[in-house]
This record gives structure tokens, C-alpha cells and sequence, in this order.
């Protein structure tokens, strides 16, 4: 067994929170993700604690408030929310996988004693969640070998208990994408029979929790073509059929010599999240580019064609046909309405730009700008971008940046100049008429017809009469 006293330094509300375990008869471990990510030398950002030893729910309930708040929540699983001078912990009581398990928590860590914590921590997912850390003598307890996986960048799963809860499947993309990790072949079998079970109860696991894996992949995930991978080891792809369709629809090689859709969305992703990195683009932001990147040539499934004498592959109007296939997928992993919003109008639009050569006019850019919305042409740049990145050799140079340094250099922009009250102001009665001269006014707008409120009202009295 490892020791290191110094693996995580912990904060004054941590230690706070320690103390008042073992005051309530627990011995805390420090488990899960802070241990992973301290051997795989990142700080952790938040800090699991797994209670062992001779100790209940109530009794922690009452030390722990000494120190701070706390809450009880997850009814399978017993979790004490607890928060101490501003910081947020997840407390658990040791599970043993059995429903009498609490009567069976009196752990010590004398040396060769750790048959509880071993049968507690089998019901953690992987391997790599599965290793403890003592923070009392610096001990790692690791009884399945989550070190040597997280050196040999290995998912395994920790026990049979893998498959009590479906969303694991969900949550080994997630760790490969994150850590560019590959799936241990036992566990992907493993994984696709619970895929399998999923599509047949697609209400096994809530839309919700879902959204939760994704939403970490897409905001911290660097390695799309591990995930991609995953994906297609663990069975997951078949819960998306939108994205599994893509892996047997060729592409021109003329344009596309890296291959088949999905290689062409996975290394899109890739260049996406590349980019999000390097510029510092977080939050929601990070994952539009990165879906609309993933996503953007879903189209080309119903779309694509092979010439019949040339052998020519084209996919003529798969950016609009690729609408429907996005919100379905969006919908599947639980996607919530606002990322909806924003995807969906980048996917329809992002070849907007193929039928420009050069750099595109004002109206051009309004027009396009307007059809994005509630998307930003910044979102849609995003996906121009990793279209053009994600090509394998064949990447070339994006035009994006030429339309938003147009777009930056517009003093009107998209809002519209003339509205109704101005018309009212005219002597106009409100009424279906409206509509229309409000569209023109629009498009004289976009035209360079009039950049201001005089110049528009001046458009109108011309127009009007």
C-alpha cells in the first residue's frame, strides 16, 4: 500500500470536516474523483469523503452541523450535502452493496484489515474511483488495482456491481473523452449488454443525468477521438441512431480524405474543443461549439449520393435536412432548451458561406446573422472553423474569420431600425399591414437603404407614399 501524506492538501473547512467525523466515531477517506485527479497530478476541485467505522447518519448529522450546514440526500445511496466556511462537501456512508450493509461498518485500517473498505469500494464504477486516501497516515487503499489502470490509462469497471446503475455506460464515454482513456474489453461487453437493455427502456435512466456525463464531456473533454471510440466499444452510439448512421456514409475523398461521416464529426469535435481551449471558452459557449461541431453534418445521412457513371459523391441540402437528426439527438442526451436553441440554427446554417467567394456583403452577413439567432455568429464561426480543421490531411483554411471581421466593422448590425411605433408616429393604423412594410423596411435595411432612426423614417414617408 502507497503512502503519501501530501497527495491533497486540504482546506481549513476540510480539515474542519474531517475532525468532525471521527469526533461522531467515523474514519473519513477521501475517495472518488479528488483521488484520481490528485495522482493524475490536477488539484481537485471537490472532495468526496466516504465515512467508515463505528458511526450513523445522525450522529454525523450532529457533529457535522457543529462546523457547518449539512443535508441529507440520495435515498439509495445516503449522502450528506455538507457545506463548511463556503465549501461544498459530499459525505457518504460506506456501502457495501447489501441492504443490512450499515450493521456491517466497522472498518480499521490495521494493516491487512481493509475486507469492509474492499466491498464498500466495489461498488464504486471504475477502478480509477475506486482508490482511497487516508488522510490521517497518507495511505492509498486501493484493493482493485485503480493505480495501474490510471497509469496504463485504463476504464475497467471495479465489480459486478458495474451494472446497477445504467448511467455508468454514460459515464465511461465521459472519463474517455476526458483522459483519453480506452475501455477494458470485459467492461465494454459489459456496457453493451446494458446498452442494449437501454434501448429497450429508454427510461432507464433520466434525460437529466444524462445531460450531467455529456455536459461534463463536452465542457472538459480534449480527447474526442477517444470518445468516439468509446462510444462505439461500450454500444452507447446505438442509444444515439442519429450519430451511428453516420459510420457507414462515405464522403468524397476529394474533400474528405479522412474518411467516413463519423470521422469527419469526431475530428470536427476535436478541433472544436482544441480551440475552445486554447481561446479560454468555457460554459455553455464551449459546449454549442463543441455539439455543432459534432453534429453539423448529421444530413448527410438522408442527403448523400453516388453518381451512377461518375462515382461522385455529393450530399446537395444536407445542412438544412441535418435540423431534424440534431434536435432529436439534443433531445436524446437530455440537452437543455437554451443549447437547443443555439445548435440547431449553426447545423442548418453552416454552409451559409460555400455560396460567398470572398468576402460576403452587409446584407449578407445581416441576413445570416439573423436566421442564427438566438445563435451568435461567433457560434456559427466555431463550427466553420472545425468543419474545416477536422479533415485529416485534407484540413484546410476557414473562412470565418473574414465574415466576423466584417460582422465587426458593421455599424448597424441586425436589430431593426424601423419598428411599428414609428409607423403609428406616420399616422399609419395598426393592422396585418404592418407586417409587410416592416418586412420591407428589413430588407432596405440589410440593403444599406438607410443605418439610423432618421434615415428610416425618411425610407418610410418615400415608401409610404
Amino acid at each position: 500500500m502507497t503512502t503519501d501524506t501530501e497527495l491533497i492538501r486540504l482546506s481549513a473547512a476540510a480539515s474542519m470536516l474531517l475532525d468532525s467525523i471521527r469526533r461522531a466515531g467515523g474514519h473519513p477517506l477521501i475517495v472518488g474523483g479528488a483521488v484520481r485527479d490528485a495522482l493524475l497530478g490536477v488539484a481537485p476541485k471537490d472532495i468526496d469523503v466516504e465515512v467508515h467505522g463505528d458511526t450513523d447518519t445522525a450522529v454525523l448529522l450532529t457533529e457535522i452541523a457543529k462546523v457547518g450546514t449539512v443535508r441529507e440526500r440520495g435515498r439509495s445511496f445516503a449522502i450528506l450535502a455538507a457545506q463548511v466556511n463556503g465549501e461544498d462537501f459530499d459525505v457518504s456512508l460506506a456501502r457495501h452493496g447489501e441492504e443490512n450493509a450499515s450493521e456491517r461498518i466497522a472498518t480499521r485500517l490495521a494493516e491487512g484489515e481493509h475486507t469492509n473498505i474492499s466491498d464498500a469500494f466495489a461498488q464504486r464504477d471504475l477502478t480509477i474511483n475506486a482508490i482511497g486516501w487516508d488522510p490521517a497516515s497518507g495511505k492509498l487503499i486501493d484493493p482493485f488495482g485503480g493505480l495501474r489502470d490510471l497509469n496504463a490509462g485504463v476504464l475497467r469497471a471495479t465489480s459486478n456491481a458495474f451494472g446497477k446503475d445504467p448511467l455508468r455506460v454514460w459515464r465511461v464515454v465521459q472519463f474517455a473523452g476526458r483522459f483519453g482513456f480506452q475501455v477494458e474489453d470485459n467492461t465494454a461487453a459489459t456496457c453493451r449488454r446494458i446498452a442494449l437493455q437501454m434501448q429497450n427502456q429508454p427510461e432507464a435512466v433520466a434525460q437529466e443525468r444524462i445531460w450531467m456525463e455529456w455536459s461534463k464531456l463536452l465542457r472538459v473533454g480534449k480527447h474526442w477521438q477517444a470518445a468516439a471510440a468509446a462510444l462505439v466499444a461500450t454500444g452507447a452510439i446505438m442509444l444515439l441512431p442519429e450519430l451511428a448512421a453516420t459510420l457507414t456514409v462515405p464522403q468524397d475523398p476529394t474533400w474528405h480524405p479522412e474518411g467516413n461521416v463519423f470521422t469527419h464529426l469526431t475530428l470536427s469535435a476535436q478541433a472544436a474543443a482544441d480551440s475552445c481551449t486554447h481561446g479560454g471558452i468555457t460554459g455553455d459557449d464551449r459546449e454549442v461549439a463543441v455539439l455543432g461541431a459534432l453534429l453539423h453534418d448529421l444530413g448527410k445521412v438522408t442527403h448523400t449520393q453516388i453518381g451512377s457513371v461518375t462515382g461522385r459523391i455529393t450530399s446537395y441540402g444536407h445542412a438544412q435536412a441535418g435540423v431534424g437528426q440534431a434536435r432529436a439527438f439534443l433531445h436524446r442526451i437530455g440537452a437543455p432548451s437554451h443549447i437547443i436553441r443555439r445548435v440547431v440554427p449553426v447545423v442548418a446554417e453552416h454552409m451559409s458561406h460555400v455560396s460567398v467567394h470572398g468576402t460576403p456583403s452587409r446584407p449578407t452577413l445581416r441576413r445570416l446573422a439573423r436566421r442564427l439567432a438566438p445563435a451568435s455568429l461567433t457560434d456559427w464561426a466555431r463550427v466553420v472553423d472545425a468543419d474545416s480543421a477536422g479533415r485529416g490531411s485534407g484540413a484546410k483554411a476557414s473562412p470565418a474569420a473574414t465574415w466576423l471581421s466584417v460582422a465587426a466593422a458593421d455599424p448597424i448590425g441586425t436589430a431593426p431600425i424601423l419598428k411599428g411605433r414609428h409607423l403609428i408616429s406616420l399616422g399609419l393604423e395598426p393592422g396585418p399591414e404592418f407586417a409587410g412594410i416592416l418586412h420591407k423596411a428589413l430588407q432596405a435595411q440589410d440593403e444599406g437603404a438607410f443605418a439610423d432612426e432618421e434615415g428610416a423614417l425618411v425610407w418610410a414617408r418615400a415608401n409610404l407614399n
